[in-house]
This record gives C-alpha cells, structure tokens and sequence, in this order.
C-alpha cells in the first residue's frame, strides 16, 4: 500500500505537528483506498460508475429494457407499473450473489407499454416481511400525482439533449467566485412554485445585469416535501420535477454557460429523508442497506437518515451521484451541505477550543475518506471543478489538497461571519458593536485555505429569523422605502445594509455568496408553504418589482450591490492576500485597512462625522475616491466627492471627511 510522506500542511501549520500521526493516517486510510480502486475498478471514474449499471435502462444490443436493484437482504422484488396495470407480482425479478435484483423486457413484447414516460415502482419483500412499493433508488425521475399526492417513478430516456457549452470554461468563474444562491421554486415574484424556463428566461438576464458570475441552485435533488428546502432528498439522481422536466434543467445550465456563469448544486450527501415510501430507508428490508442501524443512524435535529460511508456500496452510490449531475447535466461543482454533521459523530455539538477536538473519537475517518474521494472524482471529471464545504467547526485542512495532508475542497462557507452579523442585529444596537471583533470574525481564516464570505444566506433568512435589511428596519420597510419620504429606521438601516455587504466581500474570504434578492434587502423572511401558514407561497417568492421601482430604495441597495461586485471583480480583490490593517478605534467606531491596491475606511459612528481625519496608508502619493457609500444614488447624502484626490501628506496620511455610517474607498492614482 502507499503510504504519506512528508505532508505540507504539517510544515505550513506548525500547531498541528502534535497530531502528525492521525494526519498521516487519514492520508494513507486514502492512498489505500485508492490502490484498491485501481485494484479493482481500474480508476475512480469505473468506481462511480454505479449509475450506468443499476437503474433502468434501455439497450440496444438487446433491444429492450433492463431493470436493476441492489438490495442485498430483500426476499424478493418486483417490477410494476403503468405497463401491467400495476400488478404487483406478474413481473418477479432475479438476484444474483452479489444481491443484485433485475428483469429484462424485450421491447417488442412491451411496445406502446413501457416506453418513455412510463411510470413504475417496484414492489420489494423485505428481509423484515414487509411488502412496500417502492421507488427505484437509481431512478432518473418522479412525478407525484395531483389527487392522490402520491409519487412514483417514470421511465426517461427522451431524445439526446443538444448542448451548445462545449467551449465554456468555468476556470475564470471560480478564481474569484461571486456566487448567486437560488431556490428555483422561490425565484418569481407570482405566489407559485417557478420553473426552470422561468428562471432560464427571466432570472438569469437579472443575475449577468447584478455581476455575479456563479449560480448555486438548491433544492435540485427531488424530495417529497416542498418546505424541506430541498434537504430531505428521497430520489438522489432524479431533479425535482416540481420545476420542470430534466431537460429543461439542461436548458437553464447550457444557457447559463452561454452567458459566462458557471453553475454549482447544493449537494446532500449529508442526509436522506427517513420515508420509506419515497426513498432510501429500509429498502431492502434491514436499517442498515444505505444508513448506519441504530441512533447512529438517524440525526435527532434534522428527523433524518444518515449514511454509512464506510459501506464500499454506499460510496458508490454517492459517489456515482456526483458523476450523474456533472456528466449528465453539466454543473459545474458542488456545495457539501451538512459537512461539520458528517465528519463529526457527535455532528459538530461540541467546543472546538482545543486542536484535539479535530481529532479525537468523535471524528468520523469514513466520513473524511468518502469526502477525500468525492473531491478526487469531481476533479477528475472535471479538473476545472469547484468543491465548497458547509462547513463551521473549522476542521484543519478541510480546503487543502489532498496530496498535501487535506481533504480537498476549493473551499470553506465562512459559516461564523452570518452568525456573527445576526447575533449582533439581534443584541447590540450599533452604538455597542465591537470594531475588534468585528476585525476578528471576518479575518480569522485559515491563510493556506480559501474562504467564500457572506453576510446572510437561506439559513438566516429561514422562517424563524430575519433577513439582514428586516432586522435592520423591520415593519418600517412596509410604510417607509419611498425615496419621498423621510425615515431615520431607514437611513440607518440603508447605510448598514451597505457597509454590512462591503465589508464582509472585502474583508471576509476568496469568494463572495448572496442569497436571492437579498443584494437589494428583500424584505421580511422566507417560508415555504405549509399547514401552519395555510399552504401560502406569500414569502415563498422574490418581489423584484420592489428592485425595479426607482422611487423605492429597494433600487438604490440594488445599484450599491452592483458597484460593489464591480469593484471588487475590476481590482480582482479575491486573488489578493488577507487585508492588512490600517487603523482601528473602538470608540469612534473606524476600521481601516488595505487589501489589494485599495484602501477602505470604515465609519460605523452612528451619529458623529470626523473632519480632518487622519488615516496612515502604505505609500506616500496622492489617492483617488473611486467609491463611496454616501451617493445620493445608493441612498446616501453625498457628503464627499466621489473621484476626488487625497494627497499623503509628510507621515503619509491621509487627511479625510469622514461622514458617519460610511464607507469610503480609495485607490493609489
């Protein structure tokens, strides 16, 4: 077997040294694991090749359909559906050593009958004696019947999607990721669930307009109820056809490519919904066929399965899920939910004050091996791939490369800077925030690993809290976002929005991610349609005719989202090192600090403006105000000139107007 040799994140990190042998260990549990995949697969591509074997599918050679099922402890399964007038029993399937089920039906026996659009279930014997109609685990689509609600699975095997995205390259996009985060179903403004030409015609000309270069789509993977977000998946290979058809998911990303963004899933392979009638649990029988038995098994928080990834069978699944989506429907990378849950036994309910958390008993190492493949395969598919971790423990070389001691994602979601901006609008009025911690939360980063910063995303705008701008303005956004009127909730909350937003891209990571409608304060929460609500789509939407309205300051946080992202793309500010601070007094509230070629300063004052403000910069010569918070434009009161030069003057200072609640942005001329 292969083993570690010097690994560089024990030469980089020198605090980890004391843990050098359990980070030896996970990198060799992986070089073994790879020696026994090209063992006996050849390489990690046959290795996720699962999906082309089981599942339905059509040959040719054979001129018929083959149905496969892997289902170890079952007693006995059978095919059913449209085909023969779902009789449970007349088409029994046969298993083999390995517990594999299948049928063969030859198409001219079955013409007219089981062809594309046919729906199907298989009726499975359990090794508990219990009989159910089942979906098939690899299906490629469910429907759900209006009347009776009940899902099933339809054979698809339509006419070879055209793509036109053979020249696009998501290279440029994930060198310096502005990433859009979506919910399909929530993205138009009518009380409905959206669709993927709606997005495809009418959202996406909005994201190539706002800047941003990425798209994170959620809640891709189907899943039997829609106010799960998308995070109870029951049909892991199947797109929710709540939005539209497969090949209608392919028009949105082949079209997304033709405008230059490339597009990212929200993965779950952290979780899987616990009903047996739509998905995974106790398939064949047996708690343990996908999922750990037991409480091991199950995650008190979420009501959920959780996966056994040390099963060889279990990572194929997975694993060949992820060469699914990137073969099948061009994305172009993954963002891991659930991450800290997965690789954490205990899921992450712990301190992390000491290093030896990171390594002790309650680290899952198949956990961390499933995840060090995952990585290996996406870039193998892809080697132009992104990988983007959810996770928040802060796990040492999470974003490292393999080769290195890592487990290899491009990136970590910088989870501590959301929870830090909501648990500040909730307790400290601005007068009490913190000017050294707030330096802190948005720089504590590891240096050697890449961040995607972002000050609030679905999780902080989830029914139960607050999106940003509501905290920050509440019920005056429904009475008081007219440019005619006067609001000092408003004022303060339209100056804080902004400075919230500038400094966390600018401060925060290597990447930048906005939930929907959240670059221009979209108002109020987000809630799904539910028992509770009435099954209402009210704030299961996005109102962009609010953004579109120029007499309604929703439009003037648009435009500041706009420049912002412009800015920060034109002086490519993610590709530069951590920001080196320039000036910090708690008690005027300025922050001021370099990253890149520019200079920010940062008025947190709520009331006092500062004249004659000093504030030393690295090299002597004059600097130009390429930006500034306090347009009238952006829904400020133009205190200072926006263009104008500021020379140093003999300490190399610069000597400033600086308003309150402002941000003030310069460049060396």
């Amino acid at each position: 077997m292969s083993e570690a040799k010097s690994l560089q994140i024990l030469q980089d990190e020198k605090w980890l040294q004391p843990f050098a042998s359990e980070i030896k260990s996970r990198n060799n549990r992986y070089l073994g694991a790879m020696d026994h995949i090209r063992d006996q697969y050849g390489d990690i591509l046959e290795y996720a090749g699962f999906h082309k074997y089981f599942g339905i599918h059509y040959e040719p050679w054979r001129k018929g359909w083959i149905y496969r099922e892997w289902a170890p402890e079952a007693k006995q399964l059978y095919l059913m559906g449209d085909f023969n007038w779902w009789d449970r029993y007349s088409h029994p399937m046969k298993k083999n050593k390995r517990g594999e089920w299948e049928i063969f039906l030859d198409e001219k026996e079955y013409a007219g009958r089981f062809v594309h659009g046919s729906k199907v279930k298989v009726h499975v014997t359990g090794a508990n004696d219990v009989a159910l109609d089942r979906i098939p685990a690899y299906i490629r689509r469910v429907v759900q019947d209006e009347k009776s609600h009940d899902f099933a699975g339809q054979v698809w095997n339509p006419k070879p999607f055209k793509w036109s995205d053979k020249k696009f390259s998501p290279k440029k996009s994930f060198a310096e990721p502005f990433i859009y985060e979506c919910h399909i179903g929530m993205a138009q403004e009518d009380p409905k669930v959206g669709t993927y030409k709606e997005f495809e015609e009418i959202i996406l000309p909005r994201i190539v307009e706002a800047g941003y270069n990425v798209i994170q789509f959620m809640a891709i993977m189907e899943h039997p109820y829609y106010g799960s977000f998308g995070y109870h998946v029951s049909n892991f290979f199947a797109p929710t056809s709540r939005f539209g058809t497969p090949e209608e998911l392919k028009s949105l990303i082949d079209k997304a490519h033709s405008l230059g963004i490339a597009v990212v899933m929200d993965i779950v392979h952290s979780h899987a919904v616990k009903n047996v009638n739509e998905g995974l649990n106790e398939f064949d029988g047996t708690p343990y066929q996908y999922f750990h038995p037991g409480e091991k098994g199950y995650h008190e928080g979420w009501d959920s399965k959780l996966f056994n990834y040390g099963k060889e069978e279990v990572q194929q699944f997975l694993l060949s899920n992820i060469r699914y989506w990137m073969e099948e429907f061009h994305f172009d990378g993954f963002r891991f939910d659930g991450v800290t849950s997965m690789i954490y036994e205990h899921h992450g309910h712990v301190s992390f004050g000491d290093a030896k958390a990171y390594f002790d008993e309650g680290v899952s190492d198949d956990t961390i091996l499933y995840l060090q493949l995952a990585n290996t395969l996406i870039h193998k598919v892809n080697p132009e791939a992104i990988s983007i971790a959810e996770e928040v423990s802060g796990m040492p070389g999470l974003c490292r490369k393999i080769q290195d001691g890592g487990i290899g994602f491009d990136f970590r979601l910088a989870m501590g800077i959301p929870d830090f901006w909501i648990k500040t609008l909730k307790h400290k009025p601005d007068e009490q925030w913190d000017m050294f911690e707030l330096w802190h939360e948005l720089t504590n980063r590891p240096k050697n690993e890449k961040s995607i910063a972002y000050a609030e995303s679905h999780d902080q705008a989830l029914v139960g809290d607050k999106s940003i701008a509501f905290w920050l303005m509440d019920a005056e956004m429904y009475s008081s976002m007219s440019v005619l009127q006067e609001s000092l909730v408003v004022d303060r909350g339209i100056a804080l929005h902004k400075l919230i937003r500038m400094i966390t891209i600018s401060l925060g990571g290597e990447g930048y991610l906005n939930f929907i409608g959240n670059e221009f304060g979209h108002p109020e929460w987000v809630d799904f349609p539910r028992e509770g609500n009435n099954w209402s789509y009210q704030y299961a939407r996005r109102q962009w005719s609010l953004a579109d309205t120029d007499h309604l300051r929703y439009s003037q946080l648009l435009l500041w989202d706009k420049e912002m992202i412009a800015l920060i793309k034109t002086h490519n500010l993610f590709e530069s090192p951590h920001a080196s601070q320039l000036y910090l007094d708690p008690d005027k509230k300025i922050l001021a600090y370099e990253r890149g070629e520019l200079v920010f300063v940062f008025s947190f004052n709520p009331t006092e403006s500062l004249v004659g403000f000093k504030v030393k910069v690295p090299t002597k010569g004059k600097y130009k105000l390429i930006l500034h918070s306090d347009e009238k434009k952006f829904g400020g009161f133009d205190r200072v000139e926006t263009g104008m030069l500021y020379p140093t003057n003999k300490d190399s200072q610069l000597e400033l107007y600086l308003p309150n609640r402002t941000v003030l942005i310069f460049k060396k001329d």
